[in-house]
């Protein structure tokens, strides 16, 4: 029967240590190689905290590392801690449609979305509410110019 370990880690620096150290010791794998390949599957969430999943099975270990929300992402993007409104007319920062592309191509495996366009619509909606622009405009209009096409250049390269 499999082994199931959950557990929240900072990216890129899990360690030994717990929650880690004490969840594996007892199952007989080798604690360094399964931080060690936690640190290379998070490194590009580096700073911020990701869910993990261990699954031991016979002396097979399989890690799936979940996805931060995307208004984390965005947040870091941007180098704010809280995205607080006053109002709904408040802009608390501006992402750039590339760094809106970073996320989509993040998040892409942990959407429902089919094409790399669709994700990246979900990511400038998630600004929408955290009062964000995207390249200086209403998130609402970048997503009609993604319908319209016009950033499809940037999506394929």
């Amino acid at each position: 029967m499999a082994e199931v370990i959950e557990a929240l880690v900072t990216a890129g620096k899990a360690t030994a240590g717990p929650p880690l150290g004490p969840a594996l010791g007892p199952l007989g794998v080798n604690i360094m190689e399964v931080v060690n390949e936690i640190n290379r599957k998070t490194e590009g969430y580096e700073g911020m905290q990701v869910p993990v999943i261990i699954t031991i099975e016979g002396g097979n270990v399989d890690i799936s590392v979940g996805s931060p929300p995307t208004s984390a992402l965005i947040k870091k993007e941007l180098g704010i801690e809280v995205a607080k409104r006053e109002s709904i007319e408040d802009i608390v920062g501006n992402l750039t449609i590339e760094q809106a592309i970073k996320i989509a191509k993040m998040k892409f495996d942990a959407m429902l979305s089919i094409t790399l366009r669709s994700a990246l619509k979900e990511v400038v909606g998630t600004c929408v509410s955290m009062g964000v622009t995207v390249d200086g405009a209403n998130p609402k209009v970048i997503q009609r110019r993604i319908d319209d096409g016009v950033y499809d250049h940037l999506l394929t390269s």
